[in-house]
This record gives structure tokens, sequence and C-alpha cells, in this order.
């Protein structure tokens, strides 16, 4: 069986052994020094790791790496960064924690004597800077640069401006995409963008110079009871942005593609949830089903949901949306108990992650008790499919190799025995 054989297999809810995803989205990643950490553990040729996505700092994972890892899927994405700039002209940077690193030509940092980094919209310097990576810090934290909002001239254009119909050079870089995977032997999972109705990592827009709108993190959740008209305008305008967009990446990827990353929208606190149900149902809903209807009818892809946190009251909601994948399955969240979601939710929604929590055993446990952890939720996920395995979100700065090295081991343990 294929690693896109096994993955399909996953999908359609049949027993068998479990894919795996290293690397494949910006959410499935990891941190480029766990990347180095990974090639001197295997003994693969070193050199300066590509920083892919500099907003968390996410290390390419290159074929070697993928085939010691054991990646069952391998992602593809735009041609820019989540700060604007293109992912071209790579040269070589030193991060504050010493590591020599590859980044792309409008990676223009501002280096602080104190060990703070600033970065700017588009490579713009002469922008305000958009992120900040704080001195000890191994990742890129959003600036928020909301203008002064006034109620009587706010328009929903303003939030719109990133939501543009492809231009033919990203046209041209999804066709070199989809040319460059096509014929793989690992499955293909697409990060389109233009369908993360919402999500706060976008809506401080750390990718335009001079954002408009309602930019602010906690005027935007205060927006979804005060302005939902303002909000609806956003969404039905992205969505039929997204629609089209969505029309032309089927012609260019239609064979190929075999997952399709919808939304990254976090709906999930450690305990709670950002809004309600009926808030979820009013608002989020008309548009995640219209973009799954529309996915659902002219591709063979599956749709992949992405939110953190305690969202058990949703999955139902996101299952009726049309979602076929729920990501990362934060099980160290209220109400995220491993055999509770396979009980109730296992024959209606694949679970892609869950494998091993990032926030406690892998950085901070045992070789013994990540192991021990991965193969309890292989017991519980696996049986009858419908389970990929991944950590809980990217895998962390400082995480120790020897407890990944663990986690990948109880991984092929589990799999040689047939699960």
């Amino acid at each position: 069986m294929t690693s896109r054989e096994k993955l399909l297999n996953a999908l359609a809810h049949r027993p068998g052994p479990v894919p795996v995803d290293f690397g494949s989205t910006g959410v499935t990643g990891l941190h480029v020094t766990c990347v180095a950490g990974l090639r001197r553990h295997f003994g693969l040729p070193e050199h300066p790791v590509k920083v892919w996505e500099p907003y968390q700092m996410l290390g390419e994972v290159e074929p070697d790496l993928m085939e010691a890892l054991g990646t069952d899927v391998e992602g593809i994405g735009g041609r820019g960064t989540m700060f604007g700039f293109a992912q071209e002209g790579w040269r070589e940077w030193r991060a504050p924690w010493g590591q020599v690193v590859l980044v792309p030509e409008g990676f223009r940092p501002r280096e602080e004597p104190a060990g703070d980094v600033y970065l700017f919209p588009e490579g713009d310097t002469s922008a305000p800077p958009s992120g900040h990576l704080p001195a000890g810090g191994y990742f890129f934290d959003a600036i928020i640069r909301q203008p002064p909002i006034d109620e009587t001239r706010l328009d929903p254009a303003d939030n719109c401006e990133e939501f543009k119909l492809l231009a033919p050079a990203d046209i041209a870089h999804w066709e070199r995409e989809v040319a460059r995977v096509r014929g793989s032997r690992r499955a293909i999972h697409a990060s389109f963008g233009g369908t993360g109705f919402g999500d706060i990592a976008l809506v401080p827009a750390v990718f335009l110079k001079h954002p408009r709108g309602i930019r602010d993190v906690s005027e935007w959740y205060v927006s979804l009871l005060e302005r939902p008209d303002y909000v609806h305008a956003i969404f039905s305008r992205q969505c039929e942005v997204a629609l089209q967009n969505l029309a032309t990446l089927a012609r260019i990827a239609g064979d190929v593609v075999d997952v399709h990353f919808v939304c990254g929208t976090d709906f999930g606190t450690q305990s709670s949830q950002f809004c309600s149900r009926t808030t979820f149902q009013e608002l989020y809903a008309p548009y995640y089903r219209r973009v799954n209807e529309w996915v659902h009818r002219h591709t063979r892809w599956k749709t992949f949901k992405h939110s953190c946190g305690a969202v058990r009251p949703l999955i139902p909601d996101f299952i009726a949306c049309g979602f076929d994948i729920l990501n990362p399955v934060q099980c160290s969240a209220t109400g995220m108990e491993p055999a509770a979601l396979k009980a109730d939710f296992g024959d209606r929604i694949v679970f892609w992650g869950a494998g091993v929590d990032t926030q406690h055993t892998l950085p901070f446990g045992t070789p013994e008790a990540v192991r021990a952890q991965v193969l309890e939720r292989l017991r519980i996920f696996a049986p009858g499919g419908g389970f990929v395995f991944n950590t809980i979100h990217n895998i962390q700065a400082r995480t120790p190799v020897a407890n990944i090295v663990a986690m990948l081991s109880a991984i092929r343990e589990f799999n040689a025995a047939g699960g």
C-alpha cells in the first residue's frame, strides 16, 4: 500500500495502517530547530533549513527527511508567505538562537540590540512593522495596527482588500506546484488559501502595509455580536471570490490533490468556545457549507478544518457544514477526551492530529512518556480508520529530538503490529 493509498484508506474510514503527516501544512509542521535536529539525528546532509513559513518559523521537510520520518502526506502552498513577500531569492540569516537558516529575499528584519526582531509587510521596511519576534522567542507575533474606527464610515470593503481573484503569477505558480507533485506516491494536501473565514491569524493582515477595517483581534470578536451584518458582508464577498478561485484551481489540480485545507479559524479556547453554536450556525456555517458543497460537487478532494481548543460542542456543526476532517484534535482541552470523541464522531469525521500533546508531553515529558501516550492515542483513534497521525499542532522549538524519535518509533511499532 502506497502512502497515498494509506491516506485515502483512512479518509474512507476503512481499517488499515495509520498514515502520518509531518510538515504538509502550516498547522502540521515542525519548527526550524526541530527540522535541523532531526536531520542531524538521521545522518542526513546538514545545511541551512529553509523557513517556508516565517510567521511560525516552520522549516521545510525535504524529501530525504520525509522518508526518514515516514510521512505519507506532501503539501503544496501558495507563492507568498504570511507576510506578503514571495518565497524566492533565498539567502542565509542567523536567527537570534544562533541557527543559520534560509529566508526569502523579502524577509528583511530589523534587529534590535535587546534581541527583538521585526518583520515588514511585503518586505517593505518603509511600512510599519507587522511582525514581532520578542527577545528569547522562537516565532513571530502579529503587531496590531488597528486604524481608528469611525462607525459612521465603517465599510466591509476595507476588510475585503485581500480577497482577490488569482493573478496570472499565482496561476503559473500553482501549475508548477501541481506538476512537481504529480505522480507522487504520497498524498497531496493543498493549502490554496482564501477560504479561512474569520481566521484570527489573518485578521491583523500582517501581509498588508496599511490594513483598513477591523484588524484588532478583540474588536473582531466584538464584531461577531455587535456588527454581524458587517461580518456577513465580508464573508459573502470572500466566499464569492473563493468559489471563483476554486474553479480555476480545480481545473489545474483536480486529480492530483487529495485534501483541501479549507479553514484555520480557531473556535476553541483551552476550556470553552470563542462563540456560541448559534453564532457559528448563523454567521459561519452558511459560507463553510457553500465551499464544502462546491468542493464535493466538483472534485474528489476531502475538506480539512483546523480549530484548536475545546470545540466538542461544535463538532456536529462542522460535520453538518460538510467538513471531512478535523485538526488538530486538542485532547487536553475541556471536553476533548479521546475515547469519547472517537465513539461519538469517529464514523462521521476524520481526526487528523491528536497523536501527542505538544503543550506538555512531547516538549517536556520523557521518551517513555511520549511513547506511552502515542500508543494510547493510536489504540483509541486507529480502529476502523478515520485517523491520520499528527501531533497536536506544530512541533515547537526546543522539543527534544529524543522525544520526537520516541514518537516515530511508537508509530512504526503500532503499524508493524497491525494496529
